[in-house]
């Protein structure tokens, strides 16, 4: 039988750096439908999973159901979690894909704060906003956006997929931020906590350009001959 670890839908960066999470109270901002939630309950955490998403709320709670698994999610805008959730966290958790949606980074930090319980931990890991600038044209990466998007003034794209693959009935408008590294980690800082760890990464678990090929256990890289950057990066910050 495959262990309970060997069951998570973790991947190599996260897996590798979130660390020992049994026992802990534990908040995942910006859920979706609850997979890596699951996969800390997995893991022995005290789990609740949040996002504005009814849909993705309730096929959370109906996988949880089916796995057997104790979790708890709740429905509501990120920015309104204090609202929405009572008492404090001994770690938050959030990835991949998520603040690329927020307008308003600071305000997303003083959220992580406020949830957690003094000494608890805050990992998160992203696209690295180095990478977001850049497009693909004609097999060539492009500065292409600014390096820090106005609150006001998203980059704005329209789609015909979701990020999942799924096709639209028809074509949506998707808004966009990009917040860089001094944002993202002053934000924190400002908001009272401790940066522990900061790392850069040359992978990512989706194909951010086209040119992008396959890596090792279910990742993505550059190809052979493209001058290496970073793709992702990942921190870890703790609440005095």
């Amino acid at each position: 039988m495959a262990s309970s670890q060997a069951r998570t839908t973790f991947l190599p960066i996260e897996a590798s750096e979130i660390g020992d999470v049994k026992g802990k109270r534990l908040l995942h901002l910006q859920c979706h439908f609850g997979l890596d939630t699951l996969s800390l309950a997995r893991r022995g955490a005290t789990v609740t999973g949040l996002d504005f998403s009814p849909v993705a709320i309730e096929g959370a709670r109906d996988l949880a159901r089916k796995a057997n698994l104790q979790a708890t999610f709740v429905e509501a805008d990120v920015y309104d979690a204090r609202d929405a959730i009572e008492g404090s966290f001994d770690m938050v958790f959030s990835s991949w894909g998520t603040i690329c949606w927020l307008p308003d980074v600071k305000r997303w930090a003083e959220v992580v704060s406020d949830m957690l319980a003094p000494g608890g931990t805050f990992y998160f890991l992203d696209s690295h906003p180095s990478a977001q600038v850049l497009d693909e044209r004609d097999g060539r990466l492009e500065p292409t956006y600014g390096w820090r998007t106005p609150m006001e003034k998203p980059d704005v794209f329209e789609e015909t997929k979701s990020y999942t693959g799924d096709a639209h009935k028809e074509a949506i408008k998707d808004y966009n931020w990009i917040h860089p590294l001094s944002d993202i980690i002053g934000g924190l800082l400002e908001a009272g906590l401790r940066l522990e760890a900061l790392n850069e990464h040359e992978r990512l678990p989706y194909k951010l350009f086209p040119m992008m090929v396959p890596a090792e256990s279910g990742m993505f890289r550059l190809p052979d001959g493209a001058v290496p950057i970073p793709l992702a990066f990942s921190l870890r910050a703790v609440k005095p």
